[in-house]
């Protein structure tokens, strides 16, 4: 995910083959890690072509049609009631409806995603309006909460059935490498605020949960393909079927090739995306009644980013198995037991570093492999009538392993670390419409030790279908790698930049107060004002009178506020409409006595307001349409001492579906309608991508 930090001082730069040699902007390394724009991300190439071969696991097996066959016809809409009560887990650990979680929590449906018209799962996250997303390009993706979305974005905790998909290089996502078949994904649940007390460090500003589907759910064949000027190749297969009684199985494969995004001058990125993904998923006990439920799940992809005009690529590959117990006690006990191994690679080719026309680094590759070793042991009873407790005890290993490239490089190369955790929160029933939540995690990290977590929680319900809540929650973002064990150039050679060995813990204390309604039987709202206190949060501070090297510090403090809105009108059965609006204020200062060469800028790259409005519409004859409205203030980021604008914009996205038979649909779907191309992230300049107007169309068949 190469870029660069550009400094506005020195004769320090990173020079990429055909670059502006005449440019004396102090540039860090364009690594993946410490990025901005200018410089531009990698494209594509190959990727694996392994999907192909799940056609193998078709032969001897009967098809079950029925269960996936009717779910096209099950797309007509959810009610306003459905919905709220909808079962979420990421607020409590444990079932909840809706209605009554306590939390700025939004869901996106598997209904809304499929009728977006999305084909990533970074895409499918504009549907919640709790979510800052901006396209980078036709590659890259910024995605946070409540502000600091930067490409290092840090304080967003995100997990795919229970796994987490972070990163410990920098506490971020790379999210060209997270997917799935969207077509399998039940729900992904978004809570934007602290989430630490229940899911650990990393969970500074929100939790996303992406859920997909139990196996009994995706029997039968289903065959998804598409594409058009801007999507190269876009399918999916998958294959579900019965194994033995209350036992069930499914197979999948993606693949997805993307085009190039443009430059402001209207010329080719060159920054394409090719993706390839195979999995599998098996679930026992899910369907009976048992007490014992047993999933078995795992997939294997690989990404290939590849930037012709800087002749660079940047390749990620990953594979994980994840194996999860259930067991139903009582009607108020049942406890959990989950583990799992995650293994990622990422590689990137890093060019020279020059000082003026020295070269002080020569190019090379940069590579790192993460194996990850996770369990979670979590238990849920009621203790008289009054309290409702969930506890958990965790564990987590990683083995991070480095191979540097010249200018760049973390030191040690290799680290191994463990991270020890116990959660426990009380839900305390008061009266019968008031309850109180409290709770902390504790954790011991690598590198701080002792960390805790707590986070108190009053809701009232006025009403069945009114609920007011009030929260104060602290949390912290660990230090990654980054913050630590950076080193640019690598030795010998004298440092640019690095990290410092006792860089602390980022610290948030938030409060929150909410209200969520459900008015009637097609109106439903909900309202959440917040106001957040950050301390030790990142800078990058100056060497005392010689200047270099830069270095990262915890020099920066300060606070946010702003408020969410979100409101549903079910107009008509066959006619449903969603607005949206953010409101996100920051105020961050560094600490007296310190630096930063960004003056407090580099941690925020956030617009002030956010609208949306969508409809979803069910026509004659088996049509759908579906159309997005957003609009995004202009956005504030930094490459320097001086900060850099993204121009405000308007868009428009439109999918007009056709369900053919009962086994087939088709879809066009238009995407940033009213422009030919505008920006939504990155430093201005000559290389900052942009996003094109966009037409493809899909084929999805199941049997």
């Amino acid at each position: 995910m190469p870029a660069c930090y550009v400094f506005r001082r020195g004769d320090v730069r990173n020079r990429r083959p055909g670059g502006n040699d005449g440019d004396k902007n102090v540039q860090m390394p364009s690594n993946g890690l410490i990025r901005e724009n200018p410089c531009r991300n990698a494209g594509p190439g190959k990727s694996v072509a392994s999907v192909l071969l799940l056609s193998a696991a078709l032969h001897g097996a009967s098809l079950h049609a029925a269960s996936d066959a009717d779910t096209i016809g099950s797309l007509k809409g959810m009610s306003i009631e459905d919905l709220m009560n909808v079962e979420v887990t990421a607020v409590g650990r444990r079932p909840e409806k809706l209605l009554t979680a306590a939390s700025a929590i939004q869901v996106i449906t598997r209904e809304e995603i499929i009728r977006s018209g999305a084909i990533t799962l970074a895409e499918a996250l504009r549907l919640a309006d709790n979510l800052q997303t901006a396209q980078r390009g036709a590659n890259g993706w910024a995605i946070s909460a409540r502000g600091f979305n930067t490409e290092l974005a840090n304080k967003l905790l995100v997990m795919i059935d229970g796994r987490t998909v972070y990163t410990p290089l920098f506490s971020g996502v790379f999210w060209e490498n997270q997917g799935y078949l969207l077509e399998d994904i039940e729900r992904i649940e978004v809570v934007s605020g602290p989430g630490g007390t229940l899911w650990g460090a990393n969970a500074v500003n929100g939790v996303i949960s992406v859920i997909t589907r139990d196996a009994a759910q995706t029997t039968g064949l289903y065959l998804e393909g598409g594409g058009g000027p801007e999507v190269n190749v876009a399918g999916g297969l998958r294959y579900g079927a019965r194994l033995a009684p209350d036992v069930y199985w499914r197979v999948f494969g993606k693949y997805l090739d993307l085009d190039d995004s443009v430059l402001a001058d209207g010329s080719p990125a060159m920054d394409g995306l090719s993706r390839g993904q195979a999995g599998f998923r098996l679930d026992a006990g899910s369907t009976s009644g048992s007490r014992d439920a047993f999933t078995l799940q795992g997939d294997f992809y690989e990404t290939e980013r590849h930037d012709r005009l800087a002749d660079a690529d940047t390749r990620g590959q990953g594979a994980n198995i994840l194996g999860r117990w259930t067991r139903r006690v009582s009607g108020t006990a049942d406890f959990s037991l989950q583990a799992y191994y995650d293994w990622t690679r990422f590689s990137d080719k890093v060019p020279e570093m020059l000082v003026g026309t020295t070269v002080i680094a020569p190019a090379g590759r940069f590579r790192d492999d993460l194996h990850t070793i996770d369990l979670d042991f979590q238990h849920h009873f009621r203790a008289a009538s009054a309290h409702d407790i969930t506890w958990g005890l965790g564990f987590r290993h990683t083995s991070d392993k480095a191979s540097n490239a010249p200018a760049l490089a973390f030191l040690p190369g290799n680290r191994d670390q463990q991270l020890y955790s116990l959660f426990v929160q009380d839900q305390i029933r008061l009266r019968d419409q008031l309850s109180l939540t409290v709770g902390s995690k504790f954790e011991h990290t690598g590198y701080t030790g002792f960390e805790y977590e707590p986070s108190a929680r009053l809701e009232w319900r006025l009403a069945d279908r009114q609920l007011v809540w009030g929260a104060v929650s602290r949390a912290i973002r660990a230090p990654a790698r980054i913050d630590r064990d950076l080193r640019q150039p690598a030795p010998p050679n004298l440092p640019i930049l690095y990290g410092d060995s006792g860089f602390r813990s980022e610290k948030v204390v938030a409060f929150e107060l909410g209200h969520r309604a459900q008015h009637g039987d097609r109106v439903s709202s909900s309202v959440v004002a917040f106001y957040n206190e950050y301390d030790d949060l990142r800078t990058t501070g100056v060497t005392p009178e010689v200047l270099l090297p830069f270095r990262f510090e915890n020099a920066l403090y300060g606070h946010t506020y702003g408020v969410e809105i979100t409101g549903r009108v079910q107009i008509t059965p066959r006619w449903s409409v969603r607005a949206g609006y953010n409101l996100l204020e920051e105020r961050l200062r560094v600490r007296e006595g310190s630096t930063d060469i960004t003056n407090g800028l580099n941690e925020t790259a956030d617009p002030e307001q956010q609208v949306s409005l969508r409809t979803s519409l069910n026509l004659p004859r088996g049509l759908e349409f579906d159309a997005g409205l957003r609009w995004v203030d202009i956005l504030h980021n930094n490459n320097g001492p001086e900060p850099g604008t993204v121009p405000h914009y308007l868009e428009l996205d439109v999918r007009l579906g056709w369900q053919i038979s009962r086994h087939l649909n088709f879809a066009v779907v238009g995407r940033n309608l009213l422009h030919d191309q505008h920006p939504e992230y990155g430093f201005p300049g000559p290389g900052r991508t942009e996003v094109e107007r966009s037409l493809y169309g899909k084929l999805a068949w199941r049997y």
